[in-house]
């Protein structure tokens, strides 16, 4: 592992204690993930977690019809693979890079190994497992509750809290896709964001001009997700002072 333990990258890795963090060092892999490769598909048995440095993982079910819609999205703040110390070992969703970069990767037996000792790990991940809980939940009333806009702008900050650049390689159809609406939805939603100055729209890039103009727009989801993120990370057994001053950096980015 050539990276000190503060310096990895993901913020559950980085507020481990020290302790604890040496035990996985030898089994994390640094792997490069590009955009749209698959990392879990429904229903294959999971052989790896991943614990996203500078990628994006975006959860999401796919219908029958080929329609889909995300229902989470995983950053430097989290993992990916909560069916493996969830006793499931498979998923019903899929799981795809949404921003090309780099994650740890850690074999499944590993993971599991420590999550069973009982030990600070498992706190946390169970702890991060209830805010990805909320995180599902809110995004699904906000599917159903808030308007196109609201719901981009949401989408929008998410992605810009887990993303190194305010420039995101990103189509409007993936957008669409991430959603779950009508690529018209999105190009109406984007033109006026556009118009306003928030954002400046170029094929295959979104470049957010102003995050405060995103913020007045935005419904109550992005808020509620971000703040029981801080709430569970910032009250465990952990590296407390470790996992608040994450938090607020986050939050405030």
């Amino acid at each position: 592992m050539p990276t000190l333990h503060h310096q990895v990258q993901n913020h559950l890795l980085e507020i481990l204690p020290a302790t604890d963090f040496e035990p996985l060092a030898a089994h994390l892999e640094l792997v490069r993930l590009r955009l749209g490769d698959m990392l879990y598909e429904p229903g294959a048995q999971l052989q790896h977690a991943y614990f996203p440095a500078t990628a994006i993982i975006s959860l999401h079910y796919v219908l029958e019809s080929g329609a889909s819609a995300e229902s989470a999205g995983v950053g430097n703040e989290g993992m990916v693979g909560i069916a493996l110390f969830m006793g499931g070992n498979t998923t019903a969703s899929s799981a795809v890079v949404q921003t090309a970069g780099h994650a740890y990767r850690l074999p499944a037996l590993v993971l599991k190994q420590e999550f069973d000792r009982a030990g600070p790990m498992q706190l946390l991940l169970l702890r991060y497992t209830q805010a990805l809980m909320t995180q599902t939940s809110q995004t699904a009333v906000c599917y159903r509750h808030h308007s196109v806009e609201q719901q981009l702008c949401r989408w929008l900050l998410l992605t810009l809290d887990r993303a190194s650049s305010r420039e995101l390689v990103m189509t409007q159809e993936l957008v669409a896709s991430m959603l779950g609406v009508r690529r018209e939805g999105i190009t109406e939603a984007a033109g006026n964001l556009q118009r306003a100055g928030v954002i400046r729209y170029r094929r295959g890039h979104i470049e957010v001009l102003e995050r405060a103009g995103l913020e007045t727009r935005v419904c109550e989801c992005y808020a509620a997700v971000k703040r029981e993120l801080l709430r569970l990370l910032s009250d465990g057994s952990c590296d407390q002072g470790a996992v608040q001053r994450t938090g607020q950096r986050r939050v405030s980015s």
